[in-house]
Formats: structure tokens, sequence, C-alpha cells
């Protein structure tokens, strides 16, 4: 986590609540998806090595998201939150509760009554969050489980990985000039899949690999783990007519499943604002959108969405 942004975590024993203040270096738009979209969380929501697995959601007052923690040894711990209260893009309440694969309530396990309130300023987001539980000694439970260290750990991971992730891609088109790329995701053979496409159609890396060891480090920012430093954050392949090939590893280390329909994106760049939202409207009409069209912190006009029969689509305009 960027140091210069907000962290508060308070215990407060007489309320039997825990006030978290998290700021994001993002707008809200995106920050709301990455709360409230399940591909989205369960690429962030649990804290290294665990892993998020989501089972269904039903993102609507009277809804529920049940999901699984799953532990390297494949352990599935169940969790289910109950949505009482949304105001899109301000605040959402939830009861959260452990439970089994089928979402019936563990009595003997403490329930946490989440409110998250989502404020935007000067490109960034606030999250404030209050957990209050019934009981002092549900309080303490949650606590010694290690809730302040593994919230603090899952919030880390997906500020270091959006970060990095769209920090290259810019770095990778310096000029607006239209053009069509497939974006592609890889559990870990991203190097072997571009070497073997490298060797059939015989062009060049452009501007190389880029791994997750190249992240900089920052202040208070937890270090890449290195089981996965060499695995590839990005590269980007010319392959026929002009086509480029991109692509990142999704390490589970990192939290992240990779199942058939979320490893490849068609990503449109188009020259300017008005082409970006005029294919955004038209593309996604009917479809699923999971990141809204708009101007994100890595410095583009962004959206991510499947479209009426499917298909899986970026759209990626530049600001300069």
């Amino acid at each position: 986590m960027n140091s210069l942004l907000k962290f508060d975590f308070i215990v407060n024993k007489e309320t039997n609540t825990v006030n978290i203040q998290r700021e994001f270096d993002a707008n809200l738009p995106l920050v709301w998806e990455a709360w409230t979209n399940p591909e989205i969380l369960d690429q962030w929501w649990a804290p290294k090595p665990y892993r998020t697995e989501t089972k269904s959601m039903d993102f609507r007052e009277g809804g529920m998201w049940l999901y699984a923690m799953v532990s390297p040894e494949n352990e599935k711990h169940w969790c289910k939150n109950d949505y009482y209260k949304i105001v899109q893009h301000e605040m959402f309440a939830g009861l959260d509760a452990f439970c089994d694969e089928n979402g019936y309530v563990n009595t003997e396990m403490p329930r946490t009554n989440w409110t998250n309130v989502f404020t935007e300023a000067d490109d960034k987001t606030m999250v404030n969050i209050t957990a209050t539980y019934e009981k002092l000694s549900d309080l303490e439970k949650v606590i010694e489980m290690g809730f302040e260290q593994g919230f603090t750990m899952a919030l880390e991971n997906l500020d270091q990985y959006l970060k990095a992730k769209f920090q290259l891609r810019k770095e990778n088109k310096p000029i607006n000039r239209a053009r069509t790329t497939t974006y592609l995701n890889f559990a870990g053979q991203t190097e072997e899949a571009f070497n073997f496409y490298k060797s059939v159609f015989k062009t060049d890396f452009i501007n190389g690999i880029k791994r997750f060891g190249d992240i900089p480090a920052e202040a208070g920012q937890p270090p890449v783990a290195e089981e996965i430093k060499k695995m590839v954050l990005h590269v980007e392949l010319p392959i026929l007519g002009g086509h480029i090939l991109m692509a990142t590893d999704a390490p589970q280390e990192m939290g992240f499943t990779l199942t058939s329909g979320n490893n490849m994106y068609i990503c449109l760049e188009p020259e300017t604002r008005a082409e970006a939202k005029r294919l955004f409207d038209e593309l996604s009409d009917g479809g699923n959108v999971s990141m809204p069209l708009a101007d994100m912190f890595f410095g583009a006009y962004f959206a991510e969405f499947k479209d009426k029969f499917g298909i899986s689509w970026m759209i990626n305009y530049q600001n300069r």
C-alpha cells in the first residue's frame, strides 16, 4: 500500500465494533466494482496464501454472496454475506457468517454486520467500514483469529496487482493509435506459451518480458512473494496483420482462479474518448458489465464486460 494513502484500523470494545478507513488511489466506480463483482472479489478478498472461490452471488437487497476461503491444501472454509441495504456507488450493508457450502450458518462462530460507505475526492476513493458484533466475546474472537492482519494483506494485494499491471500497460502504449489486441491470462504458463507463439509467428516481444519481480518496492507495501517473482506480469507479441497478443500470469498465490471464459479478452484501444464510449455503449448493450466505462487511476478511460453472446471485451483509451 502507498504509505501516503490513509488506513486506520480501530477496535472499540465499548461498542463491539471495528472501524476501518481505507483510501484507494482509484476512482469510485473501479473501487465499487472491486467490492461488488464476484469475479474481482475472487482475485483479492482472501489473504495470501488463501484464495477466494465464489459459489454464488446475488448483489441486491435480500441477496447473498456465498463463497469459500480455500487453503493451499484446497481445504474450504465457507462464508456468506446477506445483503440488506444497497445504495449504488454509495454504500452497502450485509450480515456475514461462517457457514457450510449450502449457506447454513455456523451458530458457534461470530457474525459480522458490515456497513461499507464509499466517497470520492481528487480521483481517490475512501471506504469507511464499520464491522459490528453482537457481543464483546465475538469481537475478541475475530481479532484473535487474525482479522486485522488478514484484511490488511488482502487490500494490499489488490493495490499491488492493479497498480503494477495497468501502469505497465500504459507504458507499453505511449501514443493513442487505434489498435485491437487480445489479452490472455495464464496460470503460470505465459512465458512458455509466448515463446511458442514467438517461434510460430517469427516475431519478437515488444519491450521484452516484464516480471512480477520487476514491481518496484514501496514503503509499507509487502514484497512480491519469491515463488512468483519470475512469473510474467506483462508481455506483448505482434502476430499477423499488426495484431498484438498481450498476456499476464494470474498466480493462485495472489488469489487468482482462472476458468475457461475469464482467461481471454478482446481489447479495443480507440483513438478518441468518443469512440471508446460508442464502442462500449453498443458492444455492452444486453451484456454483463463488470467494470463500467470510467476514468481509472492508471490513466485510462477503461471498461471491462461481456457482450450478450458471452464474449469478453476490454475498452482502453489512454488519457493524455
